[in-house]
């Protein structure tokens, strides 16, 4: 069951590689995009629809909203969109030519932002 469980967040994970390549591309819908924005942001944010800390319910939406993106996105992409960025997303897998990644430093500026923010209230409430 474990193996089952690793293999299906490895499909997640290459999904989402997938869907951002095809986000990129001119000739994908605008509800795809959207869709996998939507995905992308959900995967990325630390914030979840039911928070982690409730037992069994706060992973349920971890394991029904993010796949349910995924597949929404993927049925909407056009197939032979989805074929060619899959073999895109193989070819950087293959290089290991993961450019970009400073796209995450905005997000994680947002996060301590916030945290500090609620940081500063707790702080002022314990005073």
């Amino acid at each position: 069951m474990f193996d089952k469980l690793k293999e299906k967040s490895k499909q997640i994970t290459q999904n989402l590689s997938i869907l951002y390549i095809a986000y990129k591309r001119k000739d994908v819908p605008i509800l795809a995009k959207l869709i996998v924005v939507m995905a992308i942001l959900y995967a990325l944010s630390p914030l979840d629809v039911i928070p982690d800390f409730i037992p069994v319910l706060g992973y349920l939406d971890d394991l029904i909203i993010l796949p349910l993106l995924l597949y929404l996105s993927i049925r909407i992409i056009p197939k032979h969109i989805f074929e060619a960025c899959k073999e895109e997303a193989k070819e950087i897998k293959i290089d290991r030519k993961y450019k970009r990644w400073y796209y995450g430093i905005p997000v994680i500026i947002i996060w301590v932002i916030i945290g500090t923010i609620l940081l500063k209230n707790i702080l002022e409430k314990i005073s």
